[in-house]
């Protein structure tokens, strides 16, 4: 049974005692980080010094504008990008350039670069026993190289186009010359690279060149030739000439119909004219007739005459009359003249017919020379093209072997990388670093020594002492109950009883899925709120077994006595075992005498638990008396946060910390509030039964109708006795009387204190009965 555990587990560990044994062993830990400093400072001081430095490289063209060539290819060049500069890093510290930098600087002659110059008689005997390998085996250039590989640091600066070139020797002129050789050799390299590809492309372009220019001569002269074959002579606006010229003629065929449509159709409206007796002014083809203009002058000089004298004259005088008659003489004068212009009109229409099917012929003949032409026009272009194609090309190749020749000739040849800041000479040794080491080894041998020494107080068992004492939140403490009859002094432990159960050891694993039992528990219940169909409960975890208590042995198993009432009246074991035979869903606990008698419902629960059932634990008393113990305090969300809406059922179900049971304590949210929702908790009560085996509800000190709710089918009813007393006669007859003739009786006794202390003052009881019950 989980609440029953050993008491010889029942022991913690005394942080005082524990750190206390650093106060006492204080000089010992101190002279041993001395002795570890003075060690560190005795072997930094017979370490060689070496010296360490830089020289930056930049990537990136370095050539003058001034001095570049090709504008145009230059102009889309890029910055050299990641890859670009990674692969510099690889040439930097390639086995060419190092060979050279050794070779320059004669590193082969430097014992620090090679073992076997002025090698000392303990290595030659170390090398002769064979405790070592022998350096002649090894080549001296890949013992130089080595030695440089292991000095040398190139690297590329983060977010950059810089690479670093990093080297350390014991000689800080060295450390100096050779990185600076080493970026001279690599810029030397590319230089030399760039000097063999011009030279490269000069071998190479030098023929293509002389085969190209005979190939642009030869097309060029094919071009020629088919011109002249083809009669395909050029024109305006580099036209062939038969297509300009059949443009041309399509524009004077245009020009002379609408001449012979305008003369038509001038001469129609004469014709209507002069035969419907109509005026002739409207026409400017008769009024530009000279005649007609001569006339109408005339005309106009007779009718002023007429004018001028009829203000004297009657108009039967003869000199009016002759007037008029000379008028009327002009104008068939002018009809006349009207049809010498109508003629006009219609010749130059009948010359504009001919001229326009003069135009139609040739109009057909240059359309049948365009056609030929432009089928010759196709074979002349795809010539035109060829010939262009390798001009173009010709003319490109010139371009780059000149400038591949001007820049070898010159010894110009720039290249993509320059020495940006040159290695300076190291002032002090980067290593050893004599006061961080020594301050680091005293740091680390002081936390060593500290913890070496809380380590043995620890195992040595002084640091530990019995886990007993107040708790976080103390209660009076009272001695749990013995059984209605009288029991024999051995059976009960006093001592036992006032003393709370050790706390289980509970490893990380098994908090785990205790956590992962409510969580899948919880949404179980959410699922069975919302409304849904429940889901089949799957077996039970397995259990944390329990820690058997030595219990006294008596002769003989206790005999409960009937109380007064005639109702049986159980321990522990027998009303969880009750519970598990009968298969009951519900088990509903009423405590008459107060909080002390809540430890029924929380021994019962853990006994069905450790049975192997899903069992939760509902408190419903006004102190959290039943929750308490389980987990240590009252201050978790439970059924009052979950009745106001302030919490769901994954926030208020937890584990208990002493067994497999899990627990829905009362809760930190206002019972006043929480109480309004009341009429929910049937519907509580059943997603709980649903989710768990079991469901135990601690009511504390209830009535018939308190728990009314709370009833279901499957339901138990058990009234906590701890010993026989009016109070508990009082409720347990009220409760027959209310409808519950089946309840039993049950004790605690014989059984310590639950995981916490339990109980109250009477002031606090008196409060429960008052307060509002479930």
């Amino acid at each position: 049974m989980s609440s029953v555990q050993s008491s010889a587990a029942d022991v913690d560990v005394d942080l005082r005692q524990l750190f206390a044994s650093l106060g006492r062993n204080w000089l010992r830990i101190l002279l041993g980080s001395i002795l570890v400093a003075g060690l560190a400072f005795a072997i930094t001081s017979f370490v060689t010094p070496l010296y360490k430095s830089e020289t930056r490289v930049i990537i990136g063209d370095s050539e003058s504008p001034a001095t570049r060539l090709d504008t145009g290819a230059d102009a889309n060049r890029q910055n050299p990008d990641e890859e670009t500069v990674a692969s510099q890093v690889e040439l930097i510290s390639s086995t060419n350039v190092l060979k050279q930098v050794a070779k320059d600087l004669k590193l082969e002659t430097l014992a620090e670069f090679d073992e076997t110059v002025n090698m000392s008689p303990v290595t030659q005997f170390l090398i002769l026993v064979g405790l070592k390998s022998d350096p002649n085996e090894i080549a001296p250039e890949e013992r130089v190289l080595k030695k440089m590989r292991e000095k040398l640091n190139v690297y590329r600066v983060e977010r950059t186009r810089i690479i670093g070139i990093e080297f350390s020797s014991r000689n800080p002129e060295l450390a100096v010359k050779v990185p600076d050789a080493i970026a001279s050799a690599y810029i030397a390299m590319l230089r030399d690279s760039k000097k063999e590809l011009s030279t490269e492309a000069t071998g190479y372009l030098a023929p293509e060149i002389a085969d190209l220019s005979k190939g642009v001569r030869d097309a060029e002269a094919k071009v020629a030739e088919f011109r002249a074959q083809s009669d395909l002579l050029i024109g305006q606006n580099n036209a062939v000439l038969a297509t300009q010229q059949l443009s041309e003629m399509s524009s004077e065929l245009s020009r002379v119909r609408a001449n012979r449509a305008s003369a038509e159709a001038t001469s129609q409206a004469v014709r209507k004219a002069l035969q419907g007796g109509g005026s002739l002014d409207s026409f400017p083809e008769v009024q530009a007739s000279p005649a007609i203009q001569r006339l109408r002058d005339r005309e106009g000089q007779i009718k002023s005459d007429i004018a001028d004298l009829s203000t004297t004259l009657l108009e039967n005088h003869p000199r009016i009359r002759s007037l008029r008659s000379q008028l009327a003489d002009i104008d068939r004068q002018i009809r006349t003249e009207a049809q010498n212009v109508l003629a006009s009109l219609a010749t130059q229409a009948q010359t504009a017919q001919e001229r326009e099917n003069q135009l139609v012929t040739d109009l057909n003949r240059l359309k049948a020379q365009s056609a030929r032409a432009g089928e010759d026009q196709v074979e002349l272009n795809a010539l035109e093209r060829d010939a262009a194609t390798k001009r173009q090309q010709l003319e490109s190749y010139l371009t780059r072997y000149r400038e591949a020749a001007s820049r070898q000739d010159r010894g110009y040849l720039p290249v993509d990388a320059r020495i940006s800041s040159k290695a300076a000479m190291p002032t002090e040794p980067y290593f050893p670093k004599i006061i961080p080491i020594v301050s680091a080894a005293f740091v680390a041998s002081l936390l060593v020594m500290s913890i070496f020494t809380l380590l043995r107080e620890l195992f040595s068992g002084r640091a530990m002492r019995p886990a007993y004492g107040p708790r976080p939140e103390p209660v009076r403490q009272v001695s749990m109950p013995v059984v209605l009859a009288p029991m024999p002094a051995a059976q009960v432990d006093s001592e036992e009883i006032r003393r709370p159960a050790a706390e289980p050891v509970v490893t990380t694993q098994q908090e785990e899925e205790r956590a992962a039992a409510v969580r899948k528990a919880a949404a179980l219940i959410e699922n069975v709120s919302a409304g849904h169909s429940p889901v089949p409960v799957e077996e039970p975890l397995p259990m944390e077994e329990s820690v058997p208590v030595e219990e006294p042995v008596t002769a003989e198993e206790p005999v409960l006595e009937q109380s007064a009432l005639g109702l049986g009246e159980i321990d522990i074991e027998k009303a969880a075992e009750r519970l598990i035979t009968s298969g009951a869903a519900r088990a509903i606990f009423v405590s008459p005498e107060g909080d002390e008698a809540a430890a029924s419902s929380i021994l019962v629960a853990r006994e069905v638990a450790d049975a192997g059932l899903r069992v939760l634990l509902l408190d419903l008393t006004a102190s959290g008396a039943a929750s308490r113990p389980m987990l240590d305090g009252i201050s978790q969300a439970g059924i009052t946060n979950l009745l106001a809406s302030e919490a769901q059922f994954s926030d208020v179900i937890h584990a208990d910390h002493y067994s497999d049971c899990h627990v829905i304590p009362a809760g930190t949210a206002d019972p006043v509030r929480a109480m309004r929702a009341a009429d929910r908790l049937p519907i509580i009560m059943q997603s709980l039964t649903t989710a768990y085996d079991l469901v135990v509800v601690e009511c504390g000190p209830a009535d018939a109708d308190g728990i009314r709710r709370l009833v279901g089918e499957a339901t138990e009813v058990f009234v906590s006795a701890l010993e026989s007393s009016d109070t508990v006669a009082d409720a347990a007859v009220k409760l027959i009387e209310g409808g519950y003739p089946d309840l039993v009786l049950v004790t605690p006794a014989s059984h310590g204190r639950p995981g916490a202390p339990l109980g109250r003052s009477a002031g606090e009881e008196q409060f429960s009965k008052n307060a509002p019950r479930f």
